[in-house]
């Protein structure tokens, strides 16, 4: 018998509905639960085959317990360590290099240190920054939000410089980032399972949580076009961060969707919210997922971090019938003249060979690099604890 474990948070139907469905088509074979745990010994045995994992960022126990887990063996939706390492900065990034449009965004240095951190720690940093250039870049209006933080926290739209040092004073130790903002003509928000199966939907996030408003059902919200690129960009991502559940969200202005957020590994599907039509669909494509991942077997545990980072992907290739393969294969006669030709071409390609460069011998550093931008207007330089409270919130014009 195999099982399952779920571990969640304060949502009810999604992972309700998750263990009725796993245990209705396990038939007693694969048999799903809520996980129970306690003091978690260094040594323990694996309990589980699978955990679907939906609260685990927000509680370091729950994290490191998953960690161990997955040291064992034990296949976690979504991989832990990932998630540990991930941010939204760099998905940004990460983004741009696999063609995904993204806004202009902006990594700022954090307001506010902890205790310890004092001015010499922060030799590093430029001061002033360079708030006229960074906004000159970016455009206004603007989102302010954490780096790596989710569920609208901490957010906010930014109309000027003012309002920019403003609420900067207010972030305390979190990291932010400056965003442009895309004034769009129409968002979606895609839920994407097993890094394959997509789900669009229209999406207003203007509207308050739970109000019925935010989701629609409309299949026809896009262009076909728009829609396959969409689909596109979404497996990109979601392939490119090892997430087998994720939802990635796009502004779409002028037919370009912009990618908006896309670290989002425990996303939204409490009926209430989402819909019965999408809290059915993801539901089942959930559960779809589990039974693929205990049905494809396990390799060898690999005892090294990049392996439990990013495991080695099960993958099927395509392969012709022999009948189909007989019929593209063309034997050459045994004649004097292609048996020359041959000779002369195995001659070619070994010389060719010789002379082109190796791997190994390639420069690793062959990355343009930019300009540094100057300082410009004054701002408050970020400060620690030690500093004093009434530093911390210090004007910054």
């Amino acid at each position: 018998m195999k099982r399952v474990g779920i571990l969640v948070g304060r949502e009810k139907t999604f992972p309700d509905a998750l263990l009725n469905r796993i245990n209705e088509r396990g038939q007693g074979d694969v048999t799903a639960d809520f996980i129970k745990l306690g003091g978690i010994r260094h040594d323990a045995p694996p309990r589980y085959d699978v955990v679907i994992d939906r609260i685990s960022h927000e509680v370091p126990f729950y994290r490191a317990t998953l960690k161990r887990m997955a040291l064992e063996g034990t296949i976690i939706i979504n991989n832990p360590f990932w998630w540990s390492a991930d941010d939204k900065f760099f998905n940004y990034s990460l983004a741009r290099k696999l063609g995904v449009a993204v806004p202009k965004t902006v990594l700022l240095p954090q307001k506010d240190y902890i205790e310890g951190i004092v001015s010499e720690s922060l030799r590093n940093l430029e001061f002033p920054l360079d708030w006229q250039g960074i906004v000159d870049y970016v455009g206004l209006p603007a989102f302010l939000k954490p780096f790596d933080g989710g569920g609208w926290k901490n957010v906010s739209k930014i109309n000027s410089l003012e309002e920019l040092w403003a609420e900067y004073d207010q972030t305390g130790t979190l990291c932010m980032t400056l965003q442009e903002a895309i004034d769009f003509d129409q968002f979606v928000r895609c839920y994407c399972v097993g890094q394959e199966e997509v789900m669009i939907m229209a999406y207003d996030p203007r509207k308050p949580y739970l109000s019925g408003e935010q989701y629609v059902h409309n299949p026809d919200y896009l262009a076909p076009e728009l829609a396959q690129r969409v689909r596109q960009d979404v497996r990109s991502l979601c392939t490119a961060l090892g997430y087998d559940l994720n939802t990635v969200e796009f502004a779409i202005k002028d037919d370009i969707p912009f990618a908006i957020d896309f670290m989002n590994p425990a996303p939204d599907a409490e009926l209430a919210s989402v819909g019965e039509f999408y809290h059915n669909w993801i539901t089942e494509a959930v559960t779809n997922l589990v039974f693929k991942r205990l049905n494809e077997g396990r390799e060898k545990p690999r005892y090294r971090w990049d392996a439990l980072l990013s495991p080695e992907p099960a993958r099927t290739f395509a392969v012709a019938s022999s009948l189909e393969q007989q019929s593209r294969t063309i034997v050459p006669g045994p004649t004097p003249e292609r048996n020359n030709e041959a000779r002369a071409a195995t001659a070619v390609a070994e010389t060719t060979a010789s002379l082109e460069p190796s791997p190994e011998s390639s420069s690793p550093n062959q990355r343009q690099t930019g300009t540094t931008r100057t300082a410009k207007s004054p701002s408050a330089r970020p400060t620690s604890k030690k500093d004093g409270k009434n530093a911390s919130r210090s004007k910054t014009s």
